[in-house]
């Protein structure tokens, strides 16, 4: 597949769900999603809020929490913004204290995650490694062991998780990312086993190569590249 056929078919995919989202068939929900200010996170919020969710957004920074919530009211779009760091257990129960406020939960997506080693898996420190699976896998596993109450209250609780291509074939040089989120997709396995009988669903999204501050690392301005990466992963 020619790199400019797949622009073309995500473009006509994006007007699709554009013209879906109408429909707002989430009214009425109540949706969390972590590292939501920019990137794959924010335009996760966007979609939610689009279709009639109402959506609480976070970011470890005020300045951020801030900036994105002016680029929702820019799309007529509503959102309450807080400051959260996932592996904090305060600043998470204010995410869910404000949904209680909201009237509930029905829709947790765990985005939030860092990387900051650049280093072959047997080269990352000790001290990154602590960090990665401390922000990308365990915060991610309290995040929905602690939203289960009020998703177990819902009539249609979900649980979306976010992994990474590199969770299914790793990246040398996001190496130790790669294995977290390689760990995402086993915690999704084994919680949609539990909570299927709560009639919860737990899902998970492995995303390609996407162009936002995070994946920078990857992507360069080199359309080869770009069209190489292309080609690999979608």
């Amino acid at each position: 597949m020619k790199y400019d056929t797949v622009l073309n078919y995500w473009e006509s995919t994006r007007n699709l769900w554009d013209k879906m989202s109408a429909i707002k068939r989430l009214c009425g929900k109540i949706a969390i999603v972590t590292g939501s200010t920019d990137g794959i996170g924010f335009a996760t919020a966007q979609r939610l809020a689009k279709e009639g969710a109402k959506v609480i957004i976070s970011s470890r920074k005020e300045k951020h929490v801030q900036e994105a919530i002016k680029r929702f009211c820019s799309e007529g779009l509503e959102v309450k913004g807080l400051i959260c760091h996932v592996s904090k257990v305060d600043d998470r129960n204010k995410l869910f204290e404000e949904a209680c406020k909201m009237g509930g939960l029905d829709i947790l997506v765990s985005n939030a995650a860092v990387n900051p080693s650049m280093a072959a898996v047997l080269d990352c420190s000790e001290s990154e490694w602590d960090k990665i699976f401390d922000v990308n896998v365990k915060s991610s596993f309290l995040l929905a062991k602690e939203a289960l109450p009020l998703l177990r209250q819902s009539k249609a609780g979900r649980i979306i998780f976010i992994s990474s291509i590199y969770g299914l074939q790793p990246c040398n040089r996001l190496a130790a990312y790669s294995v977290s989120k390689t760990a995402i997709l086993g915690l999704t396995k084994a919680a949609a086993l539990q909570l299927a009988v709560d009639k919860i669903t737990v899902n998970c999204i492995a995303p390609g190569i996407i162009e936002t501050k995070f994946s920078n690392v990857v992507l360069t301005s080199n359309e080869d590249i770009k069209k190489r990466f292309y080609h690999v992963f979608l």
